[in-house]
């Protein structure tokens, strides 16, 4: 067998799936049908959950050259209107900016490091199963040939061949009215507001930067990205008329006279590429039936497909990988307890939906039309009130998700704090082996190594059991541990890692 697990598909996701396989001892070997690393940067940034799940991975100073936790976000935008999330206690939404090409190629530096092969070129084409194990048929520079494994997973996108092999339905909803543009454009240094960062149009007034900006006509977005070759601009317009062939500048500028009623002159953009020149017609919203076939599993795309409005892609997909890698790993080692691997689809697909949820409602909010802009006036009334703006966060974050641990603690199944350890460590720096921890605030014996943290009023448990994928497995307010807690430990012990 070359392989425990073979990955098909090279992009964040299956790197990132790579990377935690790899970190609990199991041989992954990642198929990726592309000859070489895209030069389509197809995401700007990261958006929730997933930042401080790079963080305890080591991964955010990788990226930023910051060594101290991320910062939350003082605000965001929801269905192209603004949140300000300044006046939240433990705010849960945060970005960072950073092209998706850079983080592919973090995250292929890291599985190098890791010792995860890479095969460039090779495609899967086939596969059969047994209760024992997968064989692939590939196609490969040299010609085909089959591979042997305990497991395939499909990180390859929306249109996974992965998924279609196994025979996994994907039902859910096609459009064709929006006509999305996007592209790198210089803008003429007259319009720029040196206060906002955004831009001052004659004839229109200010338009703020990285805002999706709505009118009754389309959406406007305009994105000085740090680092960047150049700005973005994008637009939106529903029941156009596309213009045949790729995208040009000047269609884009035709396409944002329209919606903004005033005119923008771009020019190309400066410097070396790669420069991005995207036209999207219509959209998918779809789910696959089920996240797994017998020894087949999705991931990412390949589970999932739905509006980028809100960047929930990434926050999604790279919290799949991490979910499922500790369990694909103890399943391969033989150390899984029973339904261990099932958990996988029962924890990740309802975290699916709710992201289908989120922007199937901003992609209403966004629509053109007076009955939207009298929902927007009731939502905008809503957002002024600091329980919803943080009701909105949670959701966009992926902070409100509660996995079903079995335990009853307000803790439990959720994302672990953020904690200060006795040793002047951060949570984020122990958690950089992707093995589960005991955290221990009372000095006691729990019956099993713990580490020492500092207690704080901001940490309302004693001690806790944290998954190798950062959400607690256990949480006890015993002042002391005695015979019932350390009873109840063993058994999450014994239930989440055998």
């Amino acid at each position: 067998m070359i392989a425990d697990v073979v990955i098909a598909g090279a992009g964040p996701n299956g790197l990132m799936l790579a990377c935690e396989l790899s970190l609990a001892g199991v041989r992954p070997l990642v198929l990726e049908r592309l000859p070489e690393r895209t030069r389509e940067n197809r995401a700007n940034g990261l958006v929730g959950q997933v930042v401080r799940m790079l963080d305890r991975r080591g991964l955010y100073e990788r990226l930023t050259g910051n060594q101290g936790p991320p910062p939350p976000a003082p605000g965001f935008v929801f269905g192209a209107l603004p949140l300000d999330l300044s006046a939240l206690d433990d705010n849960p939404l945060y970005l960072l900016q950073v092209p998706q090409l850079r983080i592919e190629r973090m995250l292929e530096e890291r599985a190098a490091e890791l010792h995860v092969e890479i095969r460039r070129g090779h495609e899967l084409t086939g596969f059969t199963q047994d209760s024992e194990g997968v064989t692939l048929q590939v196609g490969g520079p040299a010609g085909p040939y089959t591979i042997e494994t305990r497991y395939l997973v499909g990180a390859d996108g929306g249109h996974s061949v992965t998924r279609k092999l196994a025979g996994i339905a994907f039902p859910g909803v096609t459009t064709d009215e929006t006509i999305a543009r996007t592209a790198h454009a210089a803008v003429p240094a007259g319009l720029l507001d040196p206060v906002s960062g955004g831009l001052d149009i004659p004839g229109y007034g200010p338009i703020p930067p990285f805002m999706h900006h709505r009118t009754e006509r389309g959406l406007f977005v305009y994105a000085p990205l740090p680092g960047g070759p150049a700005p973005l601009i994008s637009t939106m317009e529903w029941n156009g008329q596309d213009a045949e062939g790729p995208l040009t500048l000047a269609e884009l500028r035709a396409s944002a006279r329209r919606v903004l009623g005033a005119d923008i002159a771009f020019g190309p953009p400066d410097g070396q590429g790669p420069h991005l020149m995207r036209k999207l017609n219509g959209g998918n919203t779809r789910l696959a039936e089920r996240f797994r076939d017998g020894r087949v599993l999705l991931v990412g795309d390949a589970a999932h497909v739905h509006s980028a409005i809100g960047g929930p892609g990434l926050n999604l997909g790279l919290q799949d990988a991490v979910n499922l890698g500790w369990k694909l790993a103890a399943d391969v080692r033989g150390t899984a307890p029973a339904g261990l691997l099932d958990t996988y689809e029962s924890e990740r697909r309802p975290a699916a939906e709710r992201v289908v949820m989120s922007s199937r409602a901003q992609s209403a909010l966004i629509a053109p039309g007076s009955e939207v802009t009298g929902l927007r006036a009731l939502f905008a009334e809503l957002l002024g009130d600091p329980r919803n703006v943080r009701r909105i966060a949670d959701l966009m974050s992926g902070a409100d998700i509660r996995y079903d641990v079995g335990v009853d603690h307000p803790l439990a199944g959720r994302w672990a704090p953020d904690l200060d350890l006795k040793d002047g460590a951060r949570l984020a720096e122990l958690t950089r082996d992707g093995r589960p921890h005991l955290v221990d605030f009372t000095g006691g014996d729990w019956g099993y190594p713990a580490t020492a943290a500092l207690p704080g009023s901001a940490v309302p448990c004693t001690a806790l059991l944290l998954r190798p994928d950062g959400y607690v497995a256990w949480a006890s307010d015993v002042p002391r541990p005695d015979a019932e807690s350390r009873a109840s430990l063993r058994a999450a012990i014994q239930r989440w890692l055998g």
